[in-house]
């Protein structure tokens, strides 16, 4: 039985590091400026109105509180009420409101100590029929303190039971518990401190302006220095915070854990173990600390506990070797496939490209190897091409620029509008494409911004069928990280938004499939549109250029008619339609959909008195076992979007 480790629904856990000498907390009377500073640059928010100032205050509570354990539903209004006057407060260099907010969640928290305490008692037993709600939506605070404490007693069975497995000691467990939420005490005391408040008041502000701004502190700007100049060593996952749980977002390819290869989008990282020392619970704790921990040197190891939802819900441990991202496995690659109708058969060259990757002395270009890739092709003979952006989540904008070019004569690609409402547009400017024939672009909700400006671009031109899921991520922004006076940090702001040559923003809208093949990747929860906060989009005028086709005769395209893709579409539902495959797929996201959120102890305990059926059941769940099918059903999708091209291919 696999070791449910520390499970579920600890409190607030940011630890705190020295700050370099030169480098100082912000405070309370930096407020004002800091706030102005953000006005001045942001994109779309020029004034503190009171709609910022509420939803400022929403973000504080949030913060302080993430998966709504700590709160009751009258504190969090009583201190979001409070929390407002801090913007008159603030000009007089006062924030009475933050250290009250603190005192609270640090008294609910040892309050919590003792629930523990009581219901660890010398009786205490396992209850496997608990139900416990994980989505703070779905669940709420607790109306009363009767009810927060029956919350935290249900966590408690779930983690004395991941405790359980791997001692027969009762008493050892529960000291080991006891332990952890004494330490969750100590964590908020620091955290939540005097110094670290106005920090955190001004995170909650920024965040209130869009989902991609943010307020650095002198400790955390440091550490993301640290992250980019080591950007190539870790795991290998990009993580993101969703009601107090670390989620995976991607998975880098030709990292550690993609070559591990069991780690997944939407995996959630309830805690993370070093060798030789206890596992500590991420739950509600600050990301860049789970990403510190997670982080290390090349061939040291780290061990996450993962929980993954579905049809049912499922914990494992999963360690993983810390390595350098291997750059031939990041880079393009091409594979081809061929299909056959009657007599006549048909090739497909099939281009993985992972992120638009590039280098400031052009050692490595995705350009330069899509290039390639596609010279290649044509010496092959290929009668279409697919280009997989299914699992791209970006990258340098240049380099999409540029291999739209590989597909146009010449012309416009993308735009960019700043906070002066001035328009840049970025052109191809190299005359003829190295690929003309018949073209797919295969999408999904992980493809973001330079994936959705290549895609967007040459489905705006008529150029390619985009295939896939509904529609990409709708990240539409431009952000700038700038440095603030007086060594108190850096604010990382929105200043901009892009557009594509129909004049239409990606943002929250991304670019919908022209044919939509159902995906496992449909059930990731992403996408701009689920984000707090999330800019609206925008247009401005088309700026489509007319030489984007090439006259006949010379790179010209057979550009993409609504005729066609009507055609095309009937073919691929029938296909999808008579495949097992796909109806399974759908049922497998329907079934995630109506759970999520929701686990059942009992699921997580299952076993079977037949130690055969005991057997199959282990092996059933094994996650390289899961990794495979779950790689198969991703498989289909791909080779569907090679039916479609093949389909365009023909006469």
């Amino acid at each position: 039985m696999q070791r449910l480790s520390i499970l579920l629904l600890a409190a607030v856990a940011a630890c705190t590091a020295p700050t370099t000498a030169s480098a100082r907390n912000l405070e309370c009377g930096d407020l004002p400026s800091l706030f102005f500073a953000f006005g001045h640059r942001h994109y779309t928010v020029k004034n503190v109105d009171e709609a910022i100032e509420r939803r400022t205050a929403d973000r504080f509570v949030e913060m302080v509180d993430p998966s709504r354990t700590l709160l009751l539903e009258s504190d969090v209004q009583k201190m979001k009420n409070q929390l407002l006057l801090t913007f008159e407060t603030i000009r007089k260099g006062s924030c009475p409101a933050l250290t009250k907010a603190a005192k609270l969640v640090v008294e609910r928290a040892k309050e919590d100590v003792e629930t523990v305490k009581a219901e660890l008692g010398n009786n205490f037993a396992v209850d496997e029929t608990i139900t416990l709600v994980t989505d703070p939506d779905k669940r709420g605070w607790a109306k009363t303190s009767k009810e927060r404490r029956a919350l935290v007693r249900k966590m408690v069975h779930f983690q004395m039971a991941g405790l359980l497995e791997t001692t027969d000691d009762k008493k050892d467990a529960a000291k080991r518990l006891v332990h952890r939420y004494e330490l969750i005490v100590k964590r908020l005391e620091e955290r939540l401190s005097e110094g670290e408040l106005a920090g955190i008041f001004a995170e909650a502000f920024a965040g209130s302006l869009d989902p991609h701004s943010s307020y650095f502190s002198a400790e955390v700007l440091e550490d993301f220095r640290i992250q980019m100049s080591l950007s190539l060593e870790g795991i290998g996952a990009s993580l993101r915070t969703r009601d107090g749980f670390v989620v995976v977002e991607t998975v880098v390819p030709g990292g550690a854990a993609d070559r591990q290869g069991t780690l997944q989008p939407k995996d959630k990282i309830i805690a993370v173990k070093q060798p030789g020392e206890d596992p500590v619970s991420t739950i509600d704790m600050a990301l860049r600390d789970v990403v510190a921990m997670i982080r290390g040197k090349k061939g040291t190891k780290v061990t996450l506990s993962i929980l993954r939802e579905g049809d049912t819900a499922k914990s494992f441990d999963l360690t993983i070797t810390r390595d350098e991202i291997d750059v031939a496995e990041q880079a393009a690659k091409i594979e081809y496939e061929t299909r056959k109708v009657g007599k006549r058969s048909t090739k497909i060259g099939v281009i993985d490209l992972p992120s638009f990757y590039g280098d400031s002395k052009g050692r490595r270009s995705s350009y330069q190897d899509m290039k390639q890739l596609l010279e290649e092709a044509k010496e092959k003979k290929v009668d279409g091409i697919v280009i997989d952006l299914s699992a791209n989540g970006g990258g340098l904008l240049e380099e999409a620029v540029k291999i739209a070019g590989l597909f146009i004569d010449t012309g416009a690609v993308v735009a960019t509008k700043d906070t002066d409402g001035e328009v840049q547009v970025l052109e191809d400017e190299d005359d003829g494409a190295v690929w003309a024939g018949p073209l797919a672009l295969l999408v999904s909700p992980v493809s973001a911004s330079a994936s959705e400006i290549l895609a967007g671009a040459l489905q705006g031109y008529n150029r390619g069928v985009v295939v896939g899921s509904e529609r990409t991520f709708g990240k539409g922004s431009v952000q700038a990280l700038m440095p603030l006076p007086g060594n108190v940090g850096a604010m990382k702001v929105t200043t901009g938004m892009y557009f594509l040559p129909t004049g239409e923003s990606t943002q929250q809208k991304g670019v919908a499939a022209d044919i939509r093949v159902p995906s496992l990747r449909d059930g990731y929860d992403l996408g701009e549109r689920e984000l707090d906060y999330s800019l609206p989009p925008q247009s401005v005028p088309p700026f489509l250029s007319s030489k984007a086709n090439a006259p006949a005769g010379r790179d010209h395209y057979r550009p993409i008619t609504q005729a066609v893709l009507e055609k095309l579409r009937r073919q691929s539902a029938a296909r999808v339609k008579k495949a097992s495959e796909f109806s399974e797929i759908e049922k497998e996201l329907a079934e995630a959909k109506k759970n999520e959120g929701v686990v059942k102890l009992s699921e997580l305990l299952k076993k079977s008195e037949d130690p055969k059926k005991s057997a199959k059941s282990e092996e059933d769940e094994d996650p390289e076992a899961e990794r495979q099918k779950f790689e198969a059903k991703l498989a289909i999708v791909k080779h569907e979007a090679v039916n479609i091209v093949a389909d365009l291919a023909r006469p």
